[in-house]
């Protein structure tokens, strides 16, 4: 599933609402469709700024998010998801991320996430800054140390118009922890950008946060972020903040 930091209220409370209703009838689907070894998964949320890799993509504005996944008991997926974005020339007021890959336990507790990932701004115009849609092939592992759930990843954008005829690699690790007795998760990321995409005159950029996820019921998640990166700040885009996302899957 593609996630953003949390990546116009009341249609988003509506999405919820409407997912919330929908989920007995859909798990019967879902449940009839995994003994052909397919399942179907979705998922929608309301967040107070979609922040990618610690950059705002909606001004600090409320977002919209949601997506659908689709998996084979062979490991391999495909999925896409969307978020409204704030308005542009260039990239209009959509982001919607198509996907596919593989992932599976490679060894007891070891968890390998292979894919590619285009980026689509639909709504956006080609002009001076050239075409705005570009792919990125990712790669995951994932295990527990102890109480600790920990992934280390990497994204590669190759030379692409989109990103000014460069290259960008992304790092990342992060860690989990669920807090005994409780619906409280404690999550925590660390991401260092290289190349085109970083915002710093240097050409690198870290982006970190810290937070929790509240499970409020098995489907409906609440989650609190402090999220913050290095470079210039500006407000509503690379400024420290707090992100509250509202989330539901299905």
């Amino acid at each position: 599933m593609r996630t953003s930091y949390t990546k116009k209220t009341i249609l988003g409370l509506g999405a919820v609402l409407l997912s919330s209703v929908a989920m007995p009838a859909f798990a019967q689907d879902a449940a009839e469709e995994s003994s052909s070894g397919i399942t179907v998964s979705g998922n929608a949320a309301i967040t107070s700024d979609y922040r990618f890799r610690g950059i705002s993509f909606s001004d600090g504005d409320i977002a919209v998010q949601g997506g659908i996944d689709i998996g084979h008991e062979s490991g391999f997926y495909i999925g896409t998801w969307a978020s409204s974005i704030e308005d542009s020339p260039t990239f209009g007021h959509t982001e919607l991320d198509i996907y596919g890959g593989w992932s599976g336990e490679v060894a007891s507790g070891i968890t390998v996430d292979v894919g590619l990932l285009y980026y689509i701004y639909p709504n956006g115009e080609d002009g001076l800054a050239g075409p705005s849609d570009y792919f990125e092939p990712y790669a995951s592992i994932s295990g527990t140390l102890g109480p600790v759930e920990a992934k280390l990843g990497v994204a590669y954008a190759p030379d692409q118009a989109a990103i000014a005829n460069d290259d960008n690699i992304y790092i990342y690790s992060d860690l989990s922890s669920g807090i005994p007795s409780t619906p409280i998760t404690l999550n925590a990321h660390l991401g260092y950008t290289d190349g085109s995409l970083a915002i710093s005159a240097d050409g690198d950029t870290f982006d970190w946060s810290v937070g929790a996820d509240w499970a409020i019921t098995e489907n409906l998640t609440a989650s609190l972020l402090y999220v913050g990166m290095g470079g210039p700040k500006v407000n509503d885009f690379s400024d420290d903040t707090v992100v509250f996302t509202l989330g539901v899957s299905f």
